[in-house]
């Protein structure tokens, strides 16, 4: 249990707006940082990585976490925090691109007319005429009266939702595990369907806002590609893996889809006609890096300075005011029977009155935070680890 300043392992290039919200008095801040006790990543790869034993948190300045350890951390007692909606209106205005770039064939029309002057040298006259006599192969189609399925109704999917609505689709929304917050947020014109096989057979256009986990893996199947509508497209700015890239390649040229437009190059697909492929472009603007650095600065802040866990991927959301007065610990311990209990025994054995409490579990692991009145010995750390299922403990 430490108290003082609190290093901090920056492993890319973390927007300077989310930086300057830590107190260079509480804070040190960099790449070379020895014993870190939270670390700032955008998509540095920590599987690979020794992480030290003095970390308390990790932070990801975006959404998915595919590059941290998850697991192996929460057996440590270690919270990875992610930014869940930061960049959620940077990807929403993406895939309404990618539809117009696929409904109106822009991509590939783009090319042929620079080809026209950059490799054929056509100009004046000539260009007007080639112009004119190619423009009918890029003819395409309005997106008013076509229907969107989105696949992921989280912050994102949300957003998408709404926008695509505006612009004349009929949306469809599936997501068996949409939020209270997401669900009052969304249309109430977005028609929630009970299964993903009812919206690839009912939509023209389908976009995919889910992690990439074991259930999500090729979700985007030849089979389920089969029950959408001949020139149906599919548009997938959420992880690579959720698409069955061979089995999409088939149907574009087999003529069932009209294109795919995603954000995660792959060889055949760079060079695929039918394909538009974006260099993971989802969160890249200056607002949305912005977003993300402020919102997992002040998750990663607010845990090492008062064990307030909010947007954990790993851990339940524990947050509780500070009692005026005490002394807060922070206990993590594997989910099993009488673990309060013990955990209480020992702060009484301790002569240790609890003026707050609070506990939450999430799948094998809980997480504790007591706010205690008297002075806490630095033994009780030891106390606390020696009952059986605790993984971590520490005074805040």
């Amino acid at each position: 249990m430490t108290n003082g300043t609190f290093p901090i392992q920056t492993l890319n290039a973390i927007s300077p707006v989310g930086l300057q919200r830590l107190d260079r008095d509480i804070f040190d801040i960099g790449t070379d940082i020895a014993d870190p006790r939270g670390i700032l990543v955008r998509s540095a790869d920590l599987h690979s990585v020794e992480l030290p034993e003095s970390l308390y948190a990790v932070a990801r300045a975006g959404a998915g976490t595919n590059n941290i350890p998850v697991d192996k951390l929460a057996a440590r007692g270690i919270p990875v925090f992610n930014t869940p909606g930061a960049n959620a209106n940077a990807v929403k205005e993406l895939v309404i691109a990618g539809m117009l770039l696929a409904a109106r064939n822009l991509y590939h029309a783009a090319d042929y007319t620079r080809d026209l002057v950059a490799e054929q040298g056509l100009s004046g006259t000539d260009l007007d005429k080639q112009v004119e006599a190619g423009k009918k192969q890029f003819a395409g189609f309005e997106l008013p009266g076509k229907t969107l399925g989105v696949i992921g109704l989280g912050a994102i999917g949300v957003l998408v939702a709404n926008a695509a609505q505006s612009l004349g689709l009929k949306v469809l929304g599936y997501d068996p595990a949409v939020t209270i917050k997401n669900a009052w947020q969304l249309s109430p014109n977005v028609e929630q369907v009970n299964s993903v096989e009812e919206l690839f057979s009912r939509s023209d256009m389908i976009t995919l806002h889910v992690p990439l986990v074991e259930g999500t893996k090729g979700l985007v199947s030849a089979e389920r590609i089969a029950l959408m509508p001949k020139g149906a497209v599919v548009l997938n700015f959420a992880r690579g893996g959720v698409v069955d890239e061979e089995a999409v390649i088939e149907a574009l040229e087999s003529g069932h889809l009209h294109s795919y437009v995603n954000d995660f190059p792959t060889e055949a697909g760079a060079v695929h006609p039918r394909v538009i492929t974006l260099p993971h472009l989802g969160a890249s603007t200056g607002e949305a890096e912005d977003n993300c650095a402020v919102m997992a600065v002040d998750q990663l802040s607010d845990y090492l300075l008062n064990g307030n866990i909010r947007n954990s991927v790993n851990f339940p959301e524990v947050q509780m005011a500070r009692t005026p007065g005490t002394t807060r610990l922070g206990i993590f311990n594997e989910n099993k029977p009488n673990m309060i209990g013990q955990i209480t025994a020992v702060l009484a054995e301790a002569g240790l009155n609890v003026a707050e409490f609070t506990n939450k579990a999430r799948g094998d692991f809980a997480y504790t935070l007591v706010d205690v009145e008297g002075e806490v010995q630095d033994s009780l750390k030891e106390q606390i680890l020696a009952i059986d299922g605790v993984v971590r403990a520490r005074k805040i």
